[in-house]
């Protein structure tokens, strides 16, 4: 298995406004559920809940 396999891209979007705010990398072994992040939001201008899309 290649280093970069077992890492993979996934966006992360506002559960307020629905919008694709940040992009960042999770390991496919050890997180293998949707992640979850209580991120800031731009467009709301607070920290809000971000959840992991396809």
């Amino acid at each position: 298995m290649a280093k970069n396999e077992k890492r993979v891209q996934v966006t992360l979007a506002c559960e307020e406004c629905k919008r694709r705010n940040y992009i960042t990398k999770k390991s496919k072994v050890n997180d293998r559920e949707r992640i979850e992040m209580r991120k800031y939001c731009r467009y709301d201008r607070r920290h809000t809940m971000h959840k992991e899309t396809r």
